[in-house]
């Protein structure tokens, strides 16, 4: 695309929401005349923030992408979600890039949502440089934001500017390595004077600078040797150490401004050029080769002329043009009407057009080539997480990490009409995002839409309202208890029926006990003697079964128990398969009556990140919830509390942890094992389904 692999970038922009990583975006763009003017999230004049529900809420809520040139590089941007419901979207967009924008709030410090993409970074090797936004703010503070990223995010954090007044006084920034004060309109054109550092700054830049170089020779032992023997380092040499200290991590610079008022932006971009990592920084790319048995590592060098591949990350599905497949090239180049290979499926794809993508819109060209995040439509088989390669060398990338959902609802759909669409824009909804799952719970017979949190599903809901014209509620979803025994019982099943003609019998003894938890159903045939024919046992086994669906306290299913078959008698004439399966049916009920059966409810397994002040706070609402605490592991400024806890307690957590933190918690869930209900508790469940079912009947 005219530029060199060189002198490209791929940039992610993260922070926690309401950092301004999309008013940032904007700025990038318009100052590379992208856009004509300042798109903002606030009036919903963002052309990244573009869908109804992100504009509705004022928030990012898909990873949007976007490219600029500035000064003869290319540079793709991701303009990522900071809300914890849409964090997936995030870790998604870190996989596809080399480096990444950091926006550190100068007046509200670093969040959780801030440190969780932080490790999203670290978990991807990507390359980071910080920005120090909202200094135009009341309290706005440059160095309190520093002290931040080493105390919260254990990082050193050295400052590469410093600014020019803070809060309502800020007008621009002083480069330490130049010694150059800029000073900006106060306009959002981004146009600025060059002048000389401001008196009452003028120590603070010497000091700085110095700490700047001090830190920059240590990369290079030769300009470290001339640093302490007192000669002149040149600008371009420390630069060029700068960029290798970024690289290689050994500290992160930080840079500052104010992405709304377009102050500072211009010199960011100066940096992502200089200092963040070209595709062919991160040589070779790494997979498997696809059908051989161990998998065998495969290499791939990051070039024009290697063998095509690319992992598609993302995918968008419109309800009129059809699917819209976004991806990373990694290397070789992809020509318009080309087939390639997903290995993973072992399908052919055409690629019929290459869009680069531009926020909502596209521009379509000719080809594409390694380093380059571009997009395809109507692929058949390929979705978010596979590989694209050259059918005859093929690669398989890893697919991204499963998503534990963390938040339920049962839902109902408003019509008939509504229930023949649910499945098939349900369907859509999980291709464009693999973190919501939807299911039958087969034992309370509710659709189940499961997703990262309260908004999460809220949003989905949405949008399968707007896409597919399919409206449903949100309900909370029934707890699947279950039932079994805690003592073992024999007992006597016994069907006779004579009623004219042929009759019904079928007699038997069973032996009914508990099994540890998590044992399910056991059962044994001890029949001697022929005293129940061999080919009505089945039949008994499957009475006791159908029995099991249904239990005797509040209609929950029977689990962890077993049954033995010991004696019984038939009737040469009248037993059939289906006197012994009422039979056995009729036994296992009147046995578990006797056995004294318990009602037993699901327990979650949790991790709880908190930050540090609200550790008790939490600790304590879990205790209220009947909740065992197993363990609290500390992690730079907040803490995972793991815990196991009763799902009929934690229905609707994620509002609950919400206002226990100010937002700054998040938490996973599995399901864990079941347990006894308390007594207390038993009954009032009970009572509670036995109305239910008769007001069902009445119904």
């Amino acid at each position: 695309m005219g530029v060199s692999l060189e002198r490209k970038r791929n940039i992610a922009i993260i922070s926690h929401g309401g950092a301004g990583k999309t008013t940032l975006a904007e700025a990038l763009l318009f100052n590379a005349g992208q856009t004509q003017r300042l798109g903002r999230v606030d009036d919903g004049s963002s052309i990244l923030d573009f869908e109804p529900e992100e504009q509705k809420r004022k928030i990012t809520i898909s990873a949007s992408i976007h490219h600029y040139q500035w000064n003869k590089h290319k540079v793709d941007i991701i303009d990522t979600p900071g809300y914890t419901n849409f964090l997936v979207e995030t870790r998604n967009a870190l996989r596809v890039v080399e480096g990444a924008v950091v926006l550190l709030s100068a007046i509200s410090g670093i969040k959780v949502q801030t440190e969780k993409v932080w490790e999203f970074a670290d978990e991807f090797g990507v390359t980071r440089l910080a920005f120090v936004n909202m200094m135009d703010r009341e309290r706005a503070s440059f160095l309190r934001a520093v002290e931040d990223m080493e105390k919260v995010l254990g990082v050193k954090g050295v400052p590469l500017q410093i600014p020019v007044g803070e809060g309502p006084d800020f007008r621009g920034v002083v480069d330490l390595l130049s010694k150059k004060a800029f000073i900006y309109r106060d306009d959002l054109s981004g146009k600025y004077e060059v002048g000389a550092v401001p008196d009452e700054i003028a120590g603070d830049v010497e000091s700085f600078r110095d700490k700047l170089v001090e830190e920059v020779v240590e990369a290079d032992d030769s300009l470290m040797e001339r640093y302490l023997e007192g000669e002149t380092i040149e600008d371009e040499e420390l630069r060029k150490a700068l960029r290798e200290s970024v690289l290689t991590g050994r500290f992160v610079p930080v840079l500052c401004g104010s992405a709304y008022k377009n102050m500072g932006v211009n010199l960011l971009m100066d940096m992502i050029n200089t200092l963040m990592p070209s595709p062919v920084d991160r040589t070779p790319v790494v997979g498997t080769q696809p059908g051989s048995n161990p998998e065998g590592e495969v290499k791939r060098d990051v070039a024009e002329d290697s063998p095509f591949s690319a992992f598609v990350f993302k995918t968008l599905i419109d309800p009129y043009a059809g699917r819209l497949s976004f991806f990373r090239i990694y290397s070789g180049t992809l020509r318009k009407d080309s087939m390639v290979l997903n290995p993973a499926r072992n399908a052919k794809e055409k690629i019929a057009h290459i869009y680069l993508i531009e926020g909502k819109g596209t521009h379509e060209v000719e080809e594409a080539g390694a380093g380059d995040i571009v997009a395809t439509s109507k692929l058949k088989e390929t979705l978010t997480g596979d590989t694209l390669c050259d059918q005859g060398d093929p690669i398989v990338f890893p697919p991204f990490k499963p998503v534990n959902p963390s938040l339920s609802y049962a839902i109902s759909p408003k019509t008939k009409a509504d229930e023949e669409k649910v499945h098939a824009g349900l369907a859509r909804l999980m291709e464009e995002d693999p973190s919501l799952e939807f299911r039958r719970d087969e034992q309370t017979k509710e659709f189940i839409l499961s997703g990262v949190g309260q908004v999460h599903l809220e949003v989905a809901v949405e949008r399968l309202k707007r896409k597919y014209g399919c409206e449903v509620e949100l309900k909370t979803p029934r707890v699947p208890y279950k039932e079994t025994i805690r003592s073992t019982v024999k007992v006597q099943g016994k069907y006779k029926k004579q009623s004219g003609g042929r009759g019904q019998y079928g007699d038997t003894w069973l032996e009914i006990s508990p099994l540890p938890r998590g044992g399910g159903f056991e059962f044994i045939d001890n029949i001697v003697g022929g005293v129940i024919p061999r080919q009505y046992i089945p039949a008994v086994e499957k009475g006791i079964k159908e029995a099991m669906q249904s239990g005797v306290l509040a209609g929950y299913p029977v689990v962890d128990v077993k049954v033995r078959l010991y004696d019984g008698s038939h009737h040469p004439v009248d037993s059939s398969e289906m006197a012994f399966k009422i039979a056995a049916s009729i036994g296992f009920k009147k046995g578990v009556e006797q056995a004294k059966p318990v009602l037993l409810e699901p327990i979650m397994s949790m991790e709880i990140n908190v930050p540090d002040e609200n550790l008790g706070d939490v600790i304590g609402d879990i205790n209220s919830r009947r909740g065992k605490v197993q363990g609290v592991e500390p992690k730079s400024g907040t803490q995972i509390i793991k815990a196991l806890v009763p799902m009929a307690e934690i229905l609707n957590y994620s509002s609950d942890l919400k206002g226990l933190t100010g937002d700054r918690g998040m938490f996973t869930m599995e399901f864990s094992h079941y347990e006894e209900v308390p007594q207390n508790l038993s009954q009032k469940i009970i009572e509670r389904a036995r109305a239910e079912k008769e007001g069902a009947q009445k119904g």
